[in-house]
């Protein structure tokens, strides 16, 4: 069966239309046509089956057999990351994380940020992709780049993590502790995953005075993209 993304979708009987990019996937790559099956999702875990009623390669017309709800997760994950200079690095982070499974993906710019601009537009496409790629019926949210300061007035989490390796000079009872050892399960959570740079000390502070925690991914120094995928899978597999 194939999935296809059409927000704002009705009931059942209804007859509506796929985005010009899905008509096109639909008539001229799969080659499907009048009286086709196909499943779409409105993104907000409505699942939708649906027969194909014009094979319009621009305006594609189905009408709703039946629908379906999926519940959202017992759990919740938002990854707070600051834009790569490279911006296929971040394309590749939004990609896989939702794949894998994730809520929300906020972008903030840091004070050792090298990005200082991004557009959500390619991103949001990407999302959408991906979501139809893994067959899922929530689209993330993916919110506008903001200044770190204002980033931290966002969060309402309750689980709260800031990804920092530690110096070498800290004492072992200060050092962080892995995330996989202090999130719980059927938590909500939100992790900062700094820039290539890294956080600067005052955000560090900033975001301690805010109730997060720091913690670790590893002994190894990770990437921005790959630190935010290890956080987004970690938490995750905590709930598996």
């Amino acid at each position: 069966m194939h999935l296809f993304y059409q927000p704002g979708v009705d009931s059942v009987g209804s007859v509506a239309f796929l985005r010009e990019d899905d008509s096109r996937h639909a008539i001229k790559t799969l080659r499907l046509g009048i009286g086709d099956k196909i499943d779409v999702t409105d993104g907000h875990g409505n699942r939708y089956l649906a027969v194909i009623t014009s094979a319009d390669a621009r305006r594609c017309q189905f009408r709703i057999m039946d629908t379906q709800t999926t519940p959202p997760r017992p759990f919740s994950v938002r990854i707070c990351v600051a834009p790569t200079k490279n911006l296929d690095r971040i394309e590749w982070f939004v990609e896989k994380a939702v794949e894998v499974g994730i809520e929300r993906i906020s972008f903030f710019f840091g004070q050792h940020s090298e990005r200082r601009v991004l557009k959500l537009e390619r991103l949001e496409k990407i999302a959408v992709a991906a979501m139809k790629q893994s067959l899922q019926s929530y689209l993330p949210q993916l919110d506008e780049a903001v200044p770190f300061s204002e980033l931290i007035k966002t969060v309402d989490e309750e689980q709260r993590f800031i990804a920092h390796l530690p110096s070498m000079d800290l004492p072992d009872d200060n050092s962080p502790v892995n995330l996989a050892k202090v999130a719980t399960p059927t938590g909500q959570y939100v992790v900062l995953i700094g820039p290539e740079g890294d956080f600067a000390e005052k955000e560090i502070q900033q975001a301690i005075a805010a109730g997060f925690q720091m913690v670790t991914l590893g002994t190894n120094r990770l990437r921005t993209e790959t630190a935010a995928l290890t956080a987004c899978q970690l938490l995750n597999f905590l709930n598996v």
